[in-house]
C-alpha cells in the first residue's frame, strides 16, 4: 500500500470525500494492552464518533467525531505493521473499538481487510447500533467480534443508550447467520442492568446465536467519571457503587444456567 497524502494537505471537500471512502478516520487514540480487549497483546484502536450515549460511558470524550485527529489509513497500518511480530508471538492482534467504529465503517473495512492480508487477527469491538452499516465484506475479514448487549428489556436499552435494542438483535442475528465469532459483553452496573428480568432477557437474545463463544460480565466502574465532568456533561451515576462480587457472581450464575460459557 502505498503512502497517501497527508490530512494537512487535503482541501475540506477532499478530505470529506477521503471519510466517505475510507481513506482517513477520525481517531481518537490507540493503546497497546494485553488480555483486555481480546486474546494476546493487543493494539486497540480508539475511533472517534457515537450515535448512544451510555450513562455509564467510560470514554464520553469519543462520542463527537469532531475530536479526534484526522488520521489516513495508510499511517494506522504502519502502525500496526511495526507491531505484527508481538502479535504473532503473543496470539494478539488488533481491536478496533471506539466510540463507535461503524460511525466510520468504510475505513474499518479498509482496515481490516488490510491486517487481514497481513496476517493480523482482527477484533470489532461494536454495539451493533451501526451494524447496517457494516458490509458483508467487512464481516468476513473479521477473525471476531465483540458485541455489547448493553440491555435485554427495550425499555432499559433505551434508558441506558438513549437508543433502541433492534438494531443490535438485528447484527447480532447477521453475525450468527454468517459464522462470525461473537464475544458478548454485557456491562453490569447496579440499579440500571442488574435486575434479574433484565439480564435473562440477555441471555434469551444471545441464546440465539450459536456463534456466540463467551459471555463477559463487566463490573462498573467509576474510572471515567472524571472526564464527564471535563466535558461538562451531566453524569446521572455519580453515587451509583460498582456491584459486588455476589451480584457479579448471580449474573453470571443467570448466564451459565443458560449453558452460557460466562467470565
Amino acid at each position: 500500500m502505498g503512502p497517501g497524502p497527508s490530512p494537512d494537505a487535503l482541501s475540506r471537500s477532499e478530505e470529506l470525500a477521503a471519510r466517505r471512502d475510507g481513506r482517513v478516520a477520525s481517531i481518537h487514540s490507540w493503546e497497546l494492552v494485553t488480555a483486555v480487549d481480546g486474546p494476546g497483546t493487543r493494539m486497540t484502536l480508539f475511533l472517534s464518533g457515537c450515535p448512544l450515549r451510555c450513562r455509564y460511558c467510560h470514554n464520553p470524550d469519543t462520542w463527537k467525531m469532531r475530536d479526534g485527529v484526522t488520521t489516513t489509513l495508510d499511517e494506522v497500518v504502519r502502525r500496526v505493521e511495526r507491531y505484527r511480530r508481538i502479535f504473532q508471538v503473543t496470539g494478539g492482534g488488533l481491536t478496533i473499538s471506539g466510540g463507535e467504529p461503524l460511525l466510520q465503517s468504510a475505513f474499518v473495512a479498509r482496515l481490516a481487510r488490510a491486517t487481514r492480508a497481513m496476517g493480523v487477527h482482527t477484533v470489532l469491538d461494536t454495539s451493533g447500533n451501526l451494524g447496517r452499516r457494516a458490509s458483508d465484506a467487512l464481516l468476513d475479514d473479521l477473525d471476531l467480534v465483540f458485541l455489547d448487549v448493553k440491555s435485554g428489556i427495550a425499555g432499559t436499552y433505551r434508558e441506558v443508550t438513549t437508543a433502541e435494542l433492534r438494531p443490535t438483535i438485528d447484527f447480532g442475528d447477521r453475525l450468527a447467520r454468517a459464522a462470525v465469532p461473537v464475544w458478548v459483553r454485557f456491562v453490569l452496573v447496579p440499579g440500571l442492568s442488574d435486575d434479574p428480568e433484565n439480564v435473562e432477557a440477555v441471555a434469551d437474545i444471545v441464546q440465539r446465536w450459536p456463534n456466540v463463544q463467551r459471555v463477559e460480565v463487566l463490573p462498573f466502574h467509576q474510572l471515567g467519571a472524571g472526564k464527564w465532568e471535563r466535558l461538562g456533561i451531566d453524569y446521572t451515576l455519580t453515587d451509583t457503587q460498582p456491584p459486588t462480587a455476589e451480584l457479579v457472581a448471580r449474573v453470571v450464575a443467570q448466564f451459565r444456567r443458560r449453558g452460557l460459557l460466562t467470565f
